[in-house]
């Protein structure tokens, strides 16, 4: 059961970093941002070939910087040159592929085997025992959140949130969307590339099919977590479910691996299932309160 809780948590840890930059994108921004299951892997890319390099620690600086650049990419083909939220975000999501390939030495995977990782270096501190891996992913992600929250509450950050309300209106206030929306894909995608750097370097590889499915997972555990965290919505809240939608999605997930319920042939129809509950759960809870209703009236 430790080996469950150990697990869940930190891999919650390390893929809320998606979810908040989904939270970002899809829900303040009201974006489509289909970049993501490209610029995870091309995070984990760089931040192992970096390792491999010798250099863990500029691995996942790096890799947030690649993820930025992925974004700032698919943020100007929707500002400048006019291709759709979703399109544009396929298209930068194709290229990466090859992007990633150049990144990990034209293969399709790259392990560090004995290499040092930003894991093994903590772990040589002795803090937190065996549970170290937890501690820094979750010290990353709590850091992550705190900056998102301080963020969005600064008048650029306010600007964003407004984008996403109304452009319309925007514009008319004096402020260009084009800039703010290219701020928050940017600020996203970085959130996108450093899980994938620190995903990378805990799973000590990084594979070109990592990322396959993730955007959907991401969005399935903010559906989760929002889902559970009832009550008035704020930044603050929305950004904690986040990363209780996450762990509660991985405990789910490990669990499923650990008792052999299911078939490992079958999992990812089970991820498939999970994933469609998750996002249908609001609508389901709006009809059941629909039919309560309609029966007291009868």
């Amino acid at each position: 059961m430790q080996y469950i809780v150990q697990t869940a948590l930190e891999l919650g840890a390390i893929y809320a970093l998606v979810s908040l930059a989904l939270f970002l994108s899809f829900r303040i921004l009201n974006i489509a941002d289909m970049t993501t299951d490209g610029c995870f892997v091309l995070g984990a890319a760089v931040s192992v070939s970096c390792a491999s390099a010798g250099h863990p620690i500029l691995g996942i600086f790096m890799g947030m910087l690649a993820g930025g650049a992925a974004g700032y990419v698919t943020a100007f083909q929707q500002t400048h040159m006019g291709v759709p939220d979703i399109l544009a975000g396929i298209i930068t999501n194709t290229g990466l592929y090859t992007i990633n390939l150049m990144a990990m030495g034209w293969r399709s995977n790259h392990s560090l085997l004995k290499d040092e990782t930003i894991f093994t270096l903590f772990h040589k501190t002795g803090i937190g025992g065996n549970w170290y891996p937890l501690v820094l992913a979750g010290a990353i992600t709590a850091i992550a959140m705190i900056l998102m929250k301080l963020f969005l509450n600064t008048r650029l950050g306010l600007s964003i949130r407004a984008t996403g309300d109304n452009r319309d209106m925007v514009s008319a206030s004096s402020i260009d969307p084009r800039y703010t929306i290219t701020v928050g894909l940017v600020a996203a995608n970085m959130m996108t590339g450093l899980s994938g750097a620190i995903a990378g370097q805990f799973q000590k590889a990084a594979d070109i099919n990592s990322g396959t499915g993730i955007v959907v997972v991401g969005l399935a555990c903010l559906i989760i977590g929002e889902t559970v965290i009832n009550g008035k919505k704020s930044i603050g809240r929305n950004i904690v479910a986040v990363l209780i939608g996450n762990i509660i999605y991985r405990f789910i997930y490990a669990i499923i691996l650990r008792t052999g319920v299911v078939p490992v042939e079958c999992l990812k129809l089970m991820t498939a299932i999970v994933v469609a509950l998750a996002i249908a759960a609001p609508t389901l809870q709006k009809q059941a309160a629909y039919r309560a209703r309609a029966r007291k009236e009868r």
